[in-house]
């Protein structure tokens, strides 16, 4: 994987961090529902093989994605949101429900955009937990946001050569082209 630039955050005292580094954490903890309930539809919406097999193995990270935010919820006393869990949980429900009715390329090209935004959260995440002295929990941010970039990396390659990729990408925006451009000089 690429090496990540550090996220600059805003100077301020602990309070603010703290403040903005539970909020990430709360919308990362009911985002990793939605996605791991999305990703259980999303592989058995697929016939036997390679990207079955992967989303497969995506679904089960992004549950212990969800589990290691809970953690860090609590040890700084701090409690999902309810009302982003029960939507997060509805939103994951429908695309689960989805999968099976948008073709391969819409969940594929969705994923991979949810992915690059996963990977900007851990990352904006680490640069609060690091003002507030938290540097134990960077190994796990970090290692989140690299799964996370591997995920995106999975399904830019899915997506690369589909004839829908330009005209959704000119109206969503996330371009699975610049990720692989990225990591393309990468053994």
């Amino acid at each position: 994987m690429a090496k990540q630039e550090p996220i600059q955050v805003k100077e301020g005292d602990s309070a603010y961090h703290k403040k903005a580094f539970i909020t990430i954490l709360q919308l990362a903890y009911s985002g990793e529902r939605a996605a791991a309930r999305a990703y259980a539809g999303h592989w058995r919406s697929l016939p036997p093989g390679i990207e079955r097999e992967t989303i497969a193995r995506i679904e089960k990270e992004e549950v212990e994605h969800r589990q290691t935010v809970g953690k860090m919820l609590q040890e700084l006393n701090a409690k999902p949101a309810l009302w982003r869990e029960i939507l997060m949980n509805c939103i994951g429900n429908c695309a689960y429900i989805g999968c099976f009715f948008t073709g391969w390329f819409l969940p594929m090209y969705f994923a991979g955009k949810l992915e690059n935004d996963n990977v900007k959260e851990y990352d904006v995440a680490a640069a609060h937990a690091h003002a507030l002295g938290l540097d134990h929990l960077l190994p796990a941010l970090h290692e989140m946001s690299k799964t996370e970039s591997e995920h995106e990396l999975f399904f830019s390659r899915c997506v690369q050569k589909h004839w829908l990729l330009k005209p959704v990408r000119a109206i969503v925006g996330w371009d699975p082209q610049i990720v692989l451009a990225k990591y393309a000089d990468e053994p």
